[in-house]
């Protein structure tokens, strides 16, 4: 029969499944076919707004600049490749999973390590919002009258993938893989079919808005000079979206099954592959059938319906154009894929950040609990973490995703920068210690790779900056600087605890005597018990103690004492105020400071029992009793439980619900949890 607490676990069961024995985390490694749409779900979905961003900037002047398209494409494809080479390098020096944060903190220091550490946390939670809030946006393109409930539809989606999350990495990647792979294979179908249709046969894609105007915005209608170069490098950034994730594998080695480093280079390999090919066609798709896409709908000349309906997405348009229209099964086919790997794209992030924060956590810079695993062998808490904060942004913007991405790949673009110079740092004292020449040319060959990605990420870094921080990105260079220093405190907050803890040869000798007091508020059997067992410990000296607030209750209870013989004197402290806590404080610091090498054990009798209700019914002062004692150095706080009948049966295993049996009460079950005290 179930007892009260196994209805209690009951829905985190059916929410997280049977937990895991620690043994067996190895059974929750990644193969590289789980490992790709588990890391690298987030720069593959990408594909679905990298373009987008490109063209809504460069219609802010109408199409007179969108021949700029495919300059900016090609040059963020060259950049995407550069990055993951770069990466290819950092997962095979340093395997530990600490990916940036760990190359920097190992060769810039404390200062860049929390610098890298506060962008990939502020970034990873930007990822969940993004991501949901653009697969969101997909759902909407295919079901438009779902466009009032946006905000409620993003906050069921992180929710959903949360609680997929937390029930471990294998149950995850199976869950993930297949709308990852059916994406890719969607995408690239729809590339295929659209290049064929335009190359070899007579009916090309057009999209839907190929017959639109765009109606410059104000500012934009007369760009040159260094305007037009500020313009163009803002569409640049917008298009590094494209990049988002990539780190994540270099941070989940550890999740990957052995060879670690090798798998890990391998599935970034395909990623990067996969993603260029992937936004450079559905780039030129886009241009060939002029799609076109603005900030504000209301600028399309031609789309009647701006006041009441969303534009559809770039993906969307593409898919009608190229399949035969908004109620072809291809269309509907891309547009479900597409929602389903942007809102699991978000599950990057709920491996990245986890991971990393269990890192930190490890090196003290973030709370102790985020490197504990759960009941299915995941950081729980640092995936309620991401979960909680991303839902935060998603209510604060409204899960409106041109709104969210302008603080985007801040964060991406300063670990990338600081981690590609830190291997470059890393490679030189490599090459101070290595002697083979075949080797020499490896990291030579290394290191001349991450000082071309430092150099371009470092460029592509003040791009953003310059070009987003009006847009949101002054937000994340707020919020960046103020993790910083509250990791340092965190930090600095274990580190003198560690030093207070530090054994010394004083906390090594024993205490001159020892003086054990029980506290006595009347005499019954958990008096009688509670002193039973202050007698077992053998004390130098024992008293029994109890505080005078009535003068009839104390005769009462004396005559008590001597009429049960009780072998042990009672010692009476008057009160005249009728307080509790203060006449027994003042005896124990009068003892400790007349001894102070004297340990005090302080005994406290309490009643265990089975209703929440019983806790109201007995006074609770020896509760508060105890929290103050715990302040005084050199004394010890012991807990005498006595069960009463209605807690008999509440210890989550016996199940004896038809009440106590006898010598139940004499072996002291209990449950713990439920506890009230008999004193005073």
């Amino acid at each position: 029969m179930p007892t009260l607490s196994d209805l209690g676990h009951l829905p985190k069961r059916l929410v997280l499944g049977r937990a895991v024995r620690s043994d067996r985390l190895g059974e929750s490694l990644l193969p590289k076919r789980l490992a790709l749409p588990i890391f690298a779900s987030d720069p593959l979905s990408s594909v679905a707004y990298a373009t987008q961003e490109i063209l809504i900037v460069l219609t802010l002047a109408g199409t007179a600049f969108l021949f700029l398209a495919p300059w900016l494409a090609v040059a963020v494809v060259l950049l995407l490749v550069t990055v993951v080479l770069s990466y290819r390098q950092v997962v095979r020096a340093y395997p530990s999973g600490g990916g940036d944060y760990e190359v920097a903190m190992k060769n810039h220091g404390q200062f860049a390590g929390l610098t890298v550490a506060s962008a990939l946390l502020v970034d990873y939670v930007l990822t969940v919002a993004v991501s949901v809030s653009a697969g969101t946006d997909n759902i909407i393109s295919a079901f438009p009258a779902l466009d009032e409930h946006r905000v409620a539809i993003a906050i069921g989606l992180v929710t959903l993938l949360a609680a997929a999350n937390l029930r471990g990495l294998r149950e995850s990647g199976r869950t993930f893989a297949v709308p990852t792979y059916l994406f890719v294979a969607g995408i690239m179908v729809m590339i295929v079919t659209g290049l064929v249709r335009d190359f070899l046969t007579d009916s090309p894609v057009i999209a839907e808005s190929a017959s639109w105007s765009i109606t410059p915005e104000p500012g934009y209608d007369n760009l040159g000079g260094l305007a037009l170069v500020f313009f163009a490098l803002r569409a640049f950034a917008s298009g590094c979206t494209a990049l988002t994730g990539v780190e994540a594998i270099a941070n989940g080695v550890p999740a990957f099954k052995p060879p670690k480093s090798k798998n890990a280079a391998t599935t970034l390999a395909v990623m990067g592959g996969l993603a260029a090919t992937m936004f450079a066609g559905v780039t030129t798709l886009a241009l060939f059938g002029d799609v076109r896409y603005a900030q504000n709908p209301c600028d399309l000349q031609g789309f009647v319906d701006c006041e009441t309906e969303p534009q559809r997405t770039v993906i969307a348009q593409l898919a009608a154009a190229t399949f035969g229209g908004d109620t072809s099964f291809g269309f509907f086919y891309i547009q479900a894929a597409t929602a389903l790997v942007l809102i699991l794209a978000a599950n990057t992030a709920f491996n990245g950040f986890p991971l990393l924060g269990s890192v930190l956590a490890q090196d003290r810079f973030l709370p102790r609990q985020l490197h504990t695993r759960g009941d299915k062998l995941v950081y729980s808490n640092g995936i309620l973490l991401l979960a909680g904060f991303a839902g935060l942004l998603i209510v604060g913007f409204q899960a409106d995703v041109n709104r969210l991405i302008q603080m985007y790949i801040v964060g991406v673009f300063t670990s990338f920068t600081i981690g590609q110079w830190g291997m470059v740092r890393h490679w030189n004292r490599e090459l101070r210690t290595e002697e083979d020449p075949a080797a020499r040319r490896r990291i030579r060959r290394s290191q001349i790779i991450n000082a071309i990605g430092g150099s371009l990420t470092t460029t592509v870094l003040l791009i953003i900056v310059v070009t987003k921080f009006t847009h949101g990105a002054w937000l994340v260079l707020l919020v960046m600087p103020v993790l910083f220093v509250l990791m340092r405190a965190i930090n600095r907050h274990y580190s003198h605890v560690a030093e207070q803890l530090t054994p010394d040869p004083a906390s090594r000798m024993l205490p001159s005597k020892v003086h054990a007091i029980v506290l006595v508020a009347k005499v019954h059997k958990p008096t009688l018990r509670a002193l039973a067992f202050a007698r077992a410990t053998r004390p130098d000296q024992l008293t029994a103690l109890t505080v005078n607030v009535d003068d009839a209750e104390t005769r009462a209870l004396q005559a008590d004492w001597e009429r049960y013989d009780i072998p042990v004197p009672l010692t009476v402290v008057e009160s005249p105020y009728r307080e509790i806590t203060r006449p027994v404080l003042d005896y124990v610091k009068a003892i400790r400071r007349d001894s102070p090498r004297e340990l005090v054990v302080v005994f406290v009798p309490q009643y265990v029992v089975g209703h929440w209700w019983e806790n109201l019914l007995h006074n609770q002062s020896a509760l508060r009793l105890r929290a103050r004692l715990q302040f005084q150095p050199g004394v010890m706080i012991t807990t005498v439980p006595w069960q009463l009948e209605s807690s008999i049966g509440r210890d989550d295993g016996e199940g004896r619900a038809g009440g106590p049996a006898p010598g139940d009460l004499r072996r002291g079950f209990a449950d713990d949890e439920l506890e009230s005290t008999p004193y005073g």
